[in-house]
């Protein structure tokens, strides 16, 4: 994967020139543990997406969508608004040998074509689960929708099923810890 491996040199070198072209931090460019947890999952239980449609939804470096090609999905997007990330995405894809679907922008809203929704370490913001929660749920009616939290302030409490935990660990840097407990949990329908 391509990823950096100083995050708080990257952050203080990209900062001026990220305000310039009004541009966000490089989010993607860290494998955050809500990623590393669902590439983990489909890991150990590759047949969650075997022979299926999956959207890694705010696929930040496209890790979680990449071990789902790995593990034999037979077709896999990913779901970026930044157009950096999906330059990351695309050659994280190639230097693993695996074929996805970039998908550059905000889908929420779109018809759910997907038979598995990805989302990893997604609700750090209120007004984005806001945005994206009425639309998962609405993905839930005929989807399976698996989201990982790393105990962010706006993770759904109600209307999930939790299916696991792990802990992940991390940077000190970029989480202030050297790990994280990871939660797993299927987002229902509305």
């Amino acid at each position: 994967m391509h990823l950096a491996s100083e995050v708080t040199s990257l952050w203080q070198a990209s900062e001026d020139f990220l305000q310039q072209h009004n541009m966000a931090p490089p989010f993607w460019a860290f494998a955050w543990p809500g990623a590393e947890a669902l590439a983990a999952h489909i890991g150990q239980w590759p047949d969650l997406v075997r022979g299926r449609r999956v959207l890694d939804f705010a696929a930040g470096s496209g890790l979680a969508a990449i071990a789902c090609a790995r593990a034999g999905a037979a077709d896999v997007s990913a779901a970026e608004l930044d157009p950096l990330a999906c330059t990351a995405i695309r050659l994280n894809a190639a230097a693993n040998g695996v074929s996805l679907e970039i998908l550059e922008g905000d889908i929420v809203g779109q018809d759910c074509r997907w038979d598995v929704v990805l989302c990893g370490d997604i609700f750090y913001d209120a007004a984005m689960v806001r945005h994206v929660l009425p639309w998962l749920r609405d993905c839930a009616a005929g989807a399976l929708v698996l989201a990982a939290d790393p105990g962010r302030a706006y993770a759904p409490r109600e209307g999930v099923k939790e299916i696991a935990r792990m802990v992940v660990p991390t940077s000190l840097a970029l989480e202030d810890r050297e790990s994280r407990d990871v939660v797993l949990f299927q987002i229902l329908p509305a």
